[in-house]
């Protein structure tokens, strides 16, 4: 439980380690990174840090306005930077289907894949696709948009010989769905729904995901890592549906941090 008090663990960093000091000295000139959810919070500060490495980040999201007001930002501050942005709204399997085939038919390469867009707490709302909301855009969307990648970040890993990174933004919040796990009979059941619970089911199903890809790849002898983590108690706005003060923390998240000594998280 370093990341509770922002003390250094084995790697060196802790939770007040920037993402400026963690990729320090690192040269991304060669690399090309897909990063959902970059107008705002994680996304739109590893966009900008990758961006500051050299690495050609292209940002997956539902605000195209928003995505070229960030865009505008980074090169204003780094006028070298090769940042790109094209549409993707990870709650619509439609809408994740045409962005992998527009970035595949770019021919551009594929080193760096993060999972990072998602919502928290909403209220009971199914998708276009009748899947309940958090559930669909936090997992399904990414899960389907890895699928669809995969072969694109392997062909790079093959060609460029250096290893490929696919990254799913979870959280603690995993631990909170019963001891059954994930409710598939239940997922799109508005009287059973809570929004704190449908939450955790979906990063619960991101550490899932990520644990299977990573067995699949080892198995394959594909140099391709895949690995989840847990932010850390950030404050963004994927809290606009809860009342959670800014600064403060929630009795829940608390009460389950102060149990998680006995797992490794990793803090962007």
């Amino acid at each position: 439980m370093w990341w509770l008090f922002g003390r250094r663990n084995g790697s060196g960093f802790s939770s007040s380690s920037t993402a400026e000091e963690v990729t320090e000295g690192i040269d991304g000139t060669a690399l090309t990174a897909i990063v959902t959810g970059a107008t705002s919070g994680i996304g739109a500060e590893a966009t900008r840090v990758l961006a500051m490495r050299g690495v050609h980040v292209i940002m997956g999201v539902r605000n195209l306005v928003a995505a070229k007001d960030i865009k505008k930002e980074i090169l204003q501050k780094i006028p070298t930077a090769k940042v790109d942005y094209m549409e993707l709204d990870l709650s619509s399997m439609t809408s994740v289907r045409n962005f992998a085939s527009e970035f595949i038919s770019s021919a551009l390469p594929l080193n760096i894949l993060i999972n990072n867009a998602g919502i928290f707490a909403t209220p009971f709302t199914l998708s276009e696709d009748n899947i309940e909301l958090q559930f669909a855009t936090n997992h399904m969307g990414h899960f389907l948009l890895t699928n669809l990648l995969l072969d694109a970040m392997k062909k790079t890993t093959h060609e460029s010989k250096k290893q490929g990174r696919i990254v799913n933004i979870s959280s603690i919040l995993h631990q909170l769905p019963n001891r059954g796990g994930i409710r598939f009979d239940q997922i799109n059941d508005p009287s059973s729904y809570h929004k704190w619970l449908a939450y955790g089911q979906s990063k619960l199903a991101n550490i899932l995901h990520a644990n299977e890809l990573s067995r699949r790849l080892k198995e394959e002898g594909v140099d391709i890592t895949a690995n989840s983590l847990h932010p850390g108690a950030i404050v963004t706005n994927i809290f606009r549906h809860t009342n959670i003060l800014s600064g403060s923390c929630n009795n829940m998240l608390c009460s389950i941090a102060s149990t998680s000594e006995g797992n490794q998280w990793s803090v962007f």
